[in-house]
């Protein structure tokens, strides 16, 4: 499906840009891969691990439409990955937030649909699905975006989807990497929020084959939801540092005990695929007439029950401390 196209990724020198390339160029040929990024050093530290011939570096920040519209030039395929992740900074720094989660979405929608894309997939978060904070209102704002763009296309090709999923192993910012920076420097224990809290778990490998698998699946206005495993604070204190001390410190500013990724509300939207869900959109596309129930790839979902909720504190797979270990080791590879 990439032999041959172009294909652009925003926030491109972030954990997931690099293993998205390094899968792309793994096993595929693209024509272009585009990397568009605002930090010139990420850029040029990117270069240095991947300069096949069919890589392209944009600096460029999706807050700003115009360079957008020159850098999806001939563009076939859009991975929107750009985003500020960081829930206590978007607290503290709610315009910054919403110009490049909300803003910077509307950009990538004006600039796929004048360059006459043909797919786009934005990456969201579990903290999109009944948010609590800024970081996940301004998700939950850019899901919807993407989502009314389908309708919004007119005669363009441009299909937009959305793909959300949860706490990705080892990534910037994440706990993995803050324990782990803790011990290093001989902590004599690990700060928990909550004692009962849960996340959702995957590794960025999986969140990539996940991301390149819907482009063969959507329609345009589906969020697809993987079917991932939970994993409870105290195995994962347990599991990187056995016989460490831990401290609660209390939730912090917009952080919840349990993460959603299919909430109960649109229960009556939600289709079960074997290895994943759809959330179907809320609005009726005028030139489109799609059954999501069936997907491009001739898989078959059904109605989850009324009231179904799948977050991280009900879900019936939750990791053991050997298999968060074992994550550990996928993570790194």
């Amino acid at each position: 499906m990439f032999n041959d196209k172009s294909i652009l990724i925003t926030g491109g020198t972030g954990s997931f840009g690099k293993k998205y390339t390094k899968t792309i160029l793994e096993r595929y040929k693209p024509r272009r891969l585009i990397i568009f990024s605002r930090d010139e050093l990420k850029q040029y530290e990117m270069q240095q691990e991947f300069n096949d011939p069919c890589m392209r570096y944009f600096i460029g920040d999706v807050r700003d439409g115009e360079r957008l519209m020159q850098a999806m030039q001939g563009v076939d395929y859009v991975i929107h990955a750009a985003a500020l992740k960081q829930v206590p900074a978007a607290e503290y720094n709610p315009m910054e937030c919403i110009k490049t989660n909300i803003h910077g979405a509307e950009n990538v929608i004006k600039a796929a649909v004048a360059n006459n894309v043909d797919k786009v997939i934005a990456l969201s978060t579990d903290k999109a699905a009944n948010p609590i904070n800024l970081y996940g209102a301004t998700k939950l704002a850019s899901d919807k975006l993407f989502v009314a763009a389908n309708n919004t296309v007119g005669g363009a090709r441009t299909r937009f989807s959305v793909v959300r999923y949860g706490n990705v192993v080892g990534s910037r910012g994440s706990v993995v990497p803050f324990f782990k920076k803790l011990l290093e420097d001989g902590a004599d224990h690990l700060p928990i929020t909550h004692e009962d809290m849960t996340r959702f778990w995957i590794t960025l490998q999986q969140g990539v084959d996940f991301v390149l698998k819907n482009f063969s699946r959507m329609y345009g206005g589906e969020i697809f939801v993987p079917k991932i495993p939970s994993v409870r604070i105290m195995d994962l204190a347990a599991a990187y540092a056995p016989g460490i001390p831990t401290k609660i410190i209390g939730i912090r500013p917009g952080e919840k005990l349990h993460e959603i990724m299919c909430p109960a509300d649109d229960s009556h939207l939600t289709l079960e695929f074997p290895d994943h869900y759809v959330l179907c959109p809320t609005i009726t596309f005028q030139d489109q007439n799609s059954n999501f129930a069936k997907n491009r790839l001739g898989e078959d979902g059904k109605p989850v029950p009324q009231g179904y909720e799948y977050h991280s504190g009900n879900n019936p797979h939750f990791l053991t401390i050997d298999e968060i270990r074992e994550f550990d080791v996928l993570a790194s590879q």
